[in-house]
């Protein structure tokens, strides 16, 4: 019998250093998929607490982060919350500093932009120290380059960097990101997973191609 690595482990290695993250957030707002890890070589289980920012679940946004995604050191994901009130002369937050002040303006909250979910894909790399933004959607298989501040929608296997991160290249031709979006290889049980390795991780991209070409077919 195959020994795989469980999902449920909080620190899936001898390291200590890499954290199975889905272990160890309780908001009710922030859902996370198996194996996705957050590598921190001083408090990787405190990714809730020092990494997703500004957030308030009752403001009504999510963070949804698919399986098998690497999340280095220092990335930051903000939440809605962290938005100032654009719509009038002031974005100053008077509110939040009560008395008079409170008394005279609406509820903090209910004057924010709403910019919607963070939504993380599935096997999205993102690089040490980038800032995911409010509203944002970074497609499956994507990679996010270090130092990176991402405002916009990220497609599917592209690579993006910069501030603001700008498309770079795609990682793989259109065929070939096809093929991928439709395997899925992170929804396969954890023995057929294990079998496909080899595949997943070879850099002979012909020999893949057909590879994923023969698991569909046989689908059918």
């Amino acid at each position: 019998m195959m020994k795989i690595p469980d999902p449920n482990a909080v620190f899936p290695n001898e390291y200590h250093t890499s954290c199975f993250i889905k272990n160890v957030v309780k908001a009710p707002n922030i859902q996370i998929g198996d194996y996705t890890y957050y590598d921190d070589p001083a408090d990787p289980a405190g990714f809730e607490q020092n990494n997703v920012l500004f957030n308030w679940p009752e403001f009504g946004d999510r963070l949804i982060i698919g399986k098998f995604c690497s999340i280095a050191s220092g990335t930051k994901f903000i939440m809605g919350p962290a938005n100032h009130r654009i719509s009038s002369v002031t974005t100053y937050p008077f509110h939040v500093f009560g008395g008079a002040w409170e008394e005279n303006t609406p509820p903090h909250l209910s004057e924010l932009p709403f910019k919607g979910d963070i939504v993380v894909g599935n096997d999205v790399w993102i690089g040490r120290e980038s800032v995911i933004l409010p509203g944002v959607k970074i497609g499956d298989g994507a990679i996010v380059a270090a130092c990176s501040v991402v405002s916009r929608d990220v497609e599917p296997y592209q690579v993006v960097g910069g501030n603001p991160a700008r498309p770079i290249k795609k990682r793989f031709d259109e065929e070939l990101i096809a093929l991928l979006l439709e395997l899925r290889w992170w929804d396969f049980p954890p023995d057929e997973l294990a079998e496909l390795l080899p595949t997943l991780c070879s850099p002979d991209l012909e020999a893949v191609r057909a590879r994923i070409r023969q698991i569909l077919a046989e689908r059918k």
